[in-house]
């Protein structure tokens, strides 16, 4: 059973910085992109970043540029993102995905598999 887990959600105030962390287990997504989406209340699920296998490129969503940074244990299933200058915009439920394509892509419906999500509260 293939399974993605987040880890390192919480509470932070505005200016400050969290780092996600996600892994996956009964499955190697070799050669497949995985990334991060955020979905606020109310609000569609929305695209971050992407990485690709090897961790060398990375696809960022115009709003994180320069805030956040994602990493990828070169060719595992292991991933981080590390969030800066979090604003309250940034708050929302994270999620890891996995799988399906190789290429870069903004769109849920080209990833797979998802974690659960945690939780990033931002307050003024």
């Amino acid at each position: 059973q293939v399974r993605l887990e987040e880890f390192g959600g919480g509470s932070v105030q505005a200016g400050g910085s969290l780092r996600l962390s996600c892994g996956a287990s009964g499955h190697t997504f070799s050669s497949a992109v995985m990334g991060w989406f955020r979905q606020a209340l109310g609000k569609e699920r929305e695209f971050v970043v992407a990485i690709n296998w090897e961790g060398t490129r990375t696809y960022y969503a115009d709003s994180v540029k320069g805030r956040f940074t994602i990493t990828r244990a070169s060719n595992t299933n292991t991933m981080w993102l590390q969030m800066n200058s979090l604003n309250t915009a940034d708050a929302a439920v994270y999620f890891c995905a996995a799988g399906g394509s190789t290429l870069f892509s903004d769109s849920p419906s080209n990833y797979k598999y998802w974690g659960q999500g945690t939780q990033v509260t931002v307050s003024s």
